[in-house]
């Protein structure tokens, strides 16, 4: 094997032998390891997250990262399902807000009461990250995102995912938010689509942990 990569290495270094030392080289393609344990380009994450989540019944939006188009597919989630209030964390980007509804912001020292979120049936956040292999979104209580409570009472969840949160599978997600969760201790919920569970008789039973219908607006 160590002769087979000299081999290359010598190629590339002659291929290279005539390029100006000043000239810059193109900065690299993101890549991760895929399923196979072969690399493939970034871009592909945010397909396969898609495709995953979908497969668990939640609803992908695809937008840009401009804020009035993420502001857009969340009102257009609002009237898919009759949203008219919405529980949001009180650090939410104001960017994100929807006009037209009534907006209930949930604030550290002034926390909606649970019969008022239970009520209120819909909460928009963002999210710490996102699995491609498992379609699953990461929520470790951190800026827009709110306490564990705002997520689990509410029927509807409307989640901002910006690409560039997705990670290639488990271990890449604990490990990018292990360093501050060692320091805030605060709890980690994995979420993968709406929340369904099966009775002994094997009936599909949805919104027993948390929200029975998930709008996902993928930005980016």
């Amino acid at each position: 094997m160590s002769g087979a990569r000299e081999v290359v290495l010598a190629r590339i270094r002659a291929a290279l032998c005539d390029v100006p030392a000043d000239e810059q080289a193109a900065p690299p393609t993101a890549f991760v390891l895929g399923d196979d344990g072969l690399e493939e380009p970034a871009f592909v994450l945010r397909s396969r997250f898609a495709a995953r989540v979908e497969d668990y019944g939640a609803r992908v939006t695809r937008v840009s990262v401009a804020p009035a188009a993420i502001r857009a597919a969340v009102a257009q989630a609002c009237v898919r399902h009759g949203i008219r209030r919405l529980a949001v964390p009180g650090d939410v980007p104001v960017e994100w807000l929807p006009p037209g509804i009534e907006l209930l912001a949930d604030e550290p020292g002034a926390p909606l009461s649970r019969a008022t979120l239970d009520e209120t049936g819909a909460v928009l956040t963002g999210c710490a990250g996102a699995i491609a292999q498992t379609g699953t979104i990461v929520l470790d209580g951190g800026p827009g995102q709110g306490r564990r409570a705002l997520t689990l009472l509410a029927d509807v969840h409307v989640c901002v995912v910006l690409v560039e949160q997705i990670v290639g599978d488990v271990s890449e997600a604990l490990a990018a938010v292990g360093a501050v969760l060692g320091q805030t201790r605060r709890p980690v919920t994995l979420v993968s689509g709406p929340s369904a569970t099966s009775d002994i008789e094997l009936e599909r039973v949805e919104g027993v942990h948390g929200p029975r219908r998930m709008e996902i607006v993928l930005a980016g």
